[in-house]
């Protein structure tokens, strides 16, 4: 026979394991932006996966406070070194992505000077 006390342990145990798989949910969303960050940046992203940090009240983009999940990530510029890097999910949604002080290595399109006068003759 069922007693409350034992449908009451039932229920917990089944809210706890919902709640874990939830948040295994929105780990890989954080992993997934990072990637795409990391990509972007032209970083790589170390050990593939990011850290459970930390749940907080953090600051969204409307200045208002929220209730997030911070997850740490470790990245290389160089290969050599290791940096600390953060990134904070309001709920499933991706916010803020921090990376610590780099080394930075400007890509080989970047840098150039186009004047204005010659640009224009070009497109006559």
């Amino acid at each position: 026979m069922i007693t409350l006390g034992n449908l009451f342990l039932f229920l917990l145990l089944m809210s706890a394991a919902a709640w874990l798989w939830h948040s295994h949910g929105i780990r890989e969303r954080a992993l997934a932006a990072v990637r795409r960050h990391c990509q972007a940046q032209d970083i790589e992203l170390l050990d593939g996966n990011v850290a459970f940090r930390r749940i907080g009240l953090v600051r969204d983009a409307r200045r208002q406070r929220r209730l997030a999940r911070i997850y740490g990530f470790e990245f290389t510029v160089t290969g050599e070194q290791r940096h600390q890097g953060s990134i904070v999910m309001f709920g499933a949604r991706p916010g803020p992505i921090e990376l610590e002080a780099h080394p930075f290595h400007p890509r080989a399109d970047q840098g150039q000077v186009i004047q204005l006068d010659e640009w224009r003759r070009r497109g006559d």
